[in-house]
């Protein structure tokens, strides 16, 4: 586990880019119908969401907080320009990004917190 931290501590902002470009992308793409998988649509912004926050939260870069709040403002830029590429901006969808975030950010914490407590023994 100790392995993990040092490669998101190394590369937490490339992982970073290429999660939110493919967000980005993924939610301003214009498509007549979304396409059929599993889950529900806010189950799958709840997930990328969670995926975006977990590396920043993992490395803690200097102001790390102010990514996250960074993320969950494009977020709701997002929903704003959605309608104006024919896809459909919703406040829910800003909510479970919300939610997201911060359970990616439990999730890193608790992580950091058992690789530093297996590091320190």
């Amino acid at each position: 586990m100790k392995s993990l931290l040092n490669l998101v501590q190394l590369h937490w902002l490339l992982f970073t880019i290429i999660i939110a470009l493919l967000i980005t992308v993924l939610s301003l793409y214009p498509v007549d119908s979304l396409p059929s998988v599993p889950g529900t649509d806010k189950t799958h912004h709840f997930i990328a969401y969670g995926a975006l926050a977990f590396p920043v939260a993992l490395a803690r870069p200097e102001k790390w907080l102010l990514f996250i709040v960074g993320f969950l403002g494009c977020s709701g830029v997002i929903e704003l320009v959605q309608p104006y590429v024919n896809r459909y901006g919703e406040w829910l969808d800003l909510g479970a990004n919300g939610l997201g975030l911060v359970v990616g950010i439990l999730i890193a914490s608790f992580a950091r917190s058992m690789i530093l407590k297996e590091k320190s023994q």
